[in-house]
């Protein structure tokens, strides 16, 4: 069969797009088409699921298979799905609040199992569908309809969440890098088991700005590292600073002060076994080191569907039972009259 080209436009439905102007979702949006085109993947091989939240409209927007299922269930569903339709690429859309909260049982067992899906958590620290409570990734002390005198609570950290399953595959992006989105969910669909993307949106209405540290134009360069595979550490407007090993920590120096050179900047090594120095990397806020963009881990390891797929074989070709009726029959039997 020839191989086809798609263009973004292949994969938008023809539904209006229902997010608030300026909302950080359009941008996801957009560039998941576009990645998608580039993936070569035709769209009625693909299948986008998704819990309930503002982020979760996503599916009725793609010219592809979709289900906007229920509260904190896109995992669950994604998982059966993947499982039943091995050959279907399967994209999983969900917000701090629905994939963290009511659906985070679901986000660590798909994490666990390593089921090839490819989840996209929007995180924005806010429910913006039910008018502005405070998330699970919400800080403490946050203030908001639902906590008025501040949140008493430490918020998840998804990255944390991933590394604590398992996880395999973790990047982070934000809404307004869009080249480094487009880069890490173009990987994240090419790794084979479960991939988590973490995409740092703003939301207008109830929690404008909330990113701003690290996005802001004026200091994003000072504040944020793009990791790439290969590549030294290095950030800041020019790539004058590098990260080191400072003992068990990692440190933010000034490349050429201090004694410090381009030698001892540590080079990105996302597809190491060891997820240790991927865990410090990921869990870099911004504040003393940079947050860290672009894919942090990629590691191969055993996928839940292809294993569950020979296994069956397996019991197959030993039982000599094909089907449910068969497996039934197979044993002992008794009729009642």
């Amino acid at each position: 069969m020839e191989n086809l080209t798609y263009a973004p436009a292949h994969f938008k439905s023809d539904q209006p797009v229902r997010w608030c102007p300026g909302c950080g979702d359009h941008a996801v949006l957009n560039v998941l088409h576009k990645a998608m085109a580039n993936l070569g993947i035709a769209p009625h091989k693909t299948a986008v699921i998704s819990g309930i939240g503002c982020s979760s409209r996503l599916p009725y927007y793609m010219n592809t298979y979709g289900f906007h299922t229920i509260h904190g269930r896109a995992a669950a569903i994604a998982t059966g799905f993947k499982v039943a339709n091995p050959e279907m690429t399967v994209w999983q859309i969900s917000g701090d609040g629905d994939g963290l909260a009511i659906g985070g049982n679901h986000f660590i067992h798909a994490v666990r199992r390593n089921v090839d899906i490819n989840m996209i958590l929007f995180n924005n620290k806010i429910y913006g569908l039910t008018k502005g409570q405070y998330s699970p990734t919400s800080d403490r002390g946050f203030v908001s309809k639902s906590s008025p005198y501040g949140t008493t609570e430490d918020p998840f950290i998804p990255a944390e969440l991933v590394f604590g399953a398992r996880g395999n595959f973790f990047a982070r992006s934000f809404d307004v890098e869009l080249k480094v989105t487009q880069e890490i969910l173009e990987a994240a669909a090419r790794h084979k088991g479960a991939s988590v993307t973490e995409i740092l949106t703003n939301c207008v209405i109830f929690n404008h700005g909330i990113h701003s540290k690290v996005t802001d134009r004026e200091f994003r360069a000072d504040r944020t590292i793009h990791l790439v595979d290969g590549q030294k550490m290095v950030f800041g407007k020019d790539n004058e600073k590098g990260l080191v090993q400072d003992g068990f920590t990692l440190k933010a120096v000034e490349i050429g002060k201090d004694g410090y050179t381009i030698d001892d900047v540590l080079v990105h090594d996302a597809h190491c076994q060891s997820n240790f120095l991927h865990q410090q990397l990921a869990m870099m806020d911004g504040d003393t080191l940079p947050l860290a963009i672009g894919i942090i881990r990629d590691y191969d390891s055993p996928v839940y569907n292809e294993e569950i797929d020979m296994q069956i074989e397996e019991v197959r070709a030993k039982k000599g039972f094909d089907t449910l009726r068969d497996m039934i029959m197979s044993g002992e039997t008794w009729e009642v009259k």
